[in-house]
């Protein structure tokens, strides 16, 4: 796995070692000793103040990955055996929230944004000073102002007032990350998530450096139901091709080396979705309607749904490829549990509104399974796929891709059709969308719309790096022969 930071590093770490203990049957044997087995006595950890701290650190981390949170602990002295029994007894997943916060690593961020720098000259002006409602400005001895933290409410009005730019603003990392401000401080100065406001793109997962936001994991649900005999079957989404660096009929074996009974493409659901979406552009663009949007992406459903509600009326109707997907997987397999496998934390949230899907993986989980239980891809044995489905249905992994295989499939209907796409959910672009929803006009007849930059490849749950699995994706897809543009519709 190539990782872009240390919190990568810790999360994929702690899931594959509680993984490894469960398939020796010692999770909640031994799961009270992996603390101190990962932060030794005499070792130094770098950002906290001492090695207890780091245990209490690692301690409250494992929750969210046996599918708990903070608030699942009622007593501090409770051993973390009792939460790993209880999180291999309980029936089903049983969390409404999707994503939770750390609260013991989420404690050394600013807790004011605001801070005066050596560069005030203690002019006499004083304009921040003069104009701060709060009267927060002190000053020192030599003339030199300083903010009282207990009195500022980081208005931010000091910093626009100072001549000299001395005052700067001191972002926090998950609140700036997230385009909805969906994110803040409660009365403790915890980063709280209001999940009313969020959308679930993992914009602060990653954002965080201090790895305090975490999703709540369903790995050991799907792990014991599988030790069970249950049969589970995963459907996997296109952007599966960029993430390992081994043939994808061996990582379709290493699922069956996992336990599951099979694996389905979701490309396969996406030539469903492909046909189905491209038939209800032309059908309300006949009606008369400016313009439709894409609904493939469940974090711009949950922004539509919450933040711009004007807009539903221009969001295709049609299913996602994960929806058709899963219902391939019920025809199929009728009496199996079908788990979702992708790069998505808002699919934790999609899934919830699908009876056809039972749980979600992500290729992060899978990739911390994979060697919790020793499964070495290169020696896996290649498992192929029933179904070929088209280049344009895995390219719904990139930007664009929804958009290109739409216009794909239409052909010479495609001409007469502005397609363009938004890709990247941040501030600048949900203005744009709610421009487009008010005045029912927009630059483009059909308009994809993804939360992450470089569409799914670029996930927040992704094994890959993003770098790396774009280009990975993009030779994958070079391979792809099948193609609308050489079939008959």
């Amino acid at each position: 796995m190539a990782f872009t930071n240390n919190i990568m590093i810790v999360r994929h770490k702690l899931l594959a070692d509680l993984v490894k203990l469960w398939k020796n049957d010692e999770l909640v044997e031994k799961i009270d000793r992996l603390p101190i087995e990962l932060s030794p006595r005499k070792s130094k950890p770098l950002g906290r103040c001492c090695v207890h701290k780091e245990r209490a650190v690692w301690r409250y981390k494992t929750f969210p990955l046996m599918g708990l949170d903070m608030t699942d602990e009622h007593d501090e002295v409770t051993p973390l055996s009792e939460y790993a029994r209880l999180a291999l007894s309980r029936p089903e997943p049983d969390k409404e929230n999707i994503m939770c916060v750390i609260d013991e690593a989420c404690s050394s961020c600013v807790q004011i944004n605001y801070e005066i720098t050596n560069l005030c000259r203690g002019c006499v002006a004083r304009s921040c000073y003069m104009n701060c409602p709060k009267d927060a400005i002190r000053f020192k001895k030599n003339g030199q102002a300083m903010i009282d933290h207990d009195t500022c409410v980081s208005c931010g009005i000091c910093h626009k007032s100072c001549p000299y730019h001395a005052i700067v603003y001191i972002p926090v990392p998950c609140e700036e990350a997230c385009p909805v401000k969906a994110i803040s401080k409660d009365e403790h100065g915890i980063e709280h998530i209001d999940e009313s406001k969020c959308i679930y793109c993992g914009k602060c997962m990653n954002a965080c450096p201090f790895g305090a936001i975490f999703e709540i994991s369903q790995t050991f649900d799907v792990l014991q139901r599988i030790r069970k005999g249950e049969k589970m079957v995963a459907i996997v989404a296109p952007s599966i091709l960029g993430q390992f660096k081994t043939s994808i009929g061996q990582v379709y074996g290493a699922f069956k080396e996992i336990g599951f009974t099979d694996v389905i493409e979701v490309a396969e659901g996406a030539m469903a979705t492909t046909s189905n979406e491209a038939h209800e552009l032309l059908e309300k663009l006949e009606e008369g309607q400016k313009f439709m949007t894409t609904s493939c992406c469940p974090s711009y459903i949950e922004l539509v749904e919450k933040h711009i509600p004007d807009m539903k009326p221009y969001v295709s109707t049609t299913g996602s490829p994960m929806y058709y997907a899963a219902r391939i997987a019920k025809e199929k397999h009728p009496d199996a549990k079908v788990v979702f496998v992708g790069p998505c934390v808002a699919k934790r949230k999609e899934v919830r509104r699908d009876e056809a899907v039972d749980y979600i993986l992500t290729f992060e989980e899978i990739g911390s399974i994979l060697d919790g239980l020793g499964i070495e891809l290169e020696q896996v044995q290649e498992f192929s796929v029933l179904h070929t489905s088209v280049r344009e249905a895995h390219g719904f992994a990139q930007a664009g891709g929804v958009m290109g295989a739409v216009k794909a499939y239409l052909k010479e209907e495609a001409d007469k059709i502005n397609a363009i796409q938004v890709s990247d959910i941040n501030k600048k672009n949900i203005a744009l969308l709610r421009a487009c929803a008010k005045t029912g006009k927009a630059a483009g007849q059909f308009i994809e719309v993804m939360a992450c930059e470089g569409g799914c490849i670029t996930g927040p749950s992704t094994h890959n790096d993003i770098v790396s699995g774009r280009r990975q994706l993009a030779q994958e897809l070079l391979k792809r022969k099948e193609s609308y543009e050489t079939m008959d519709r």
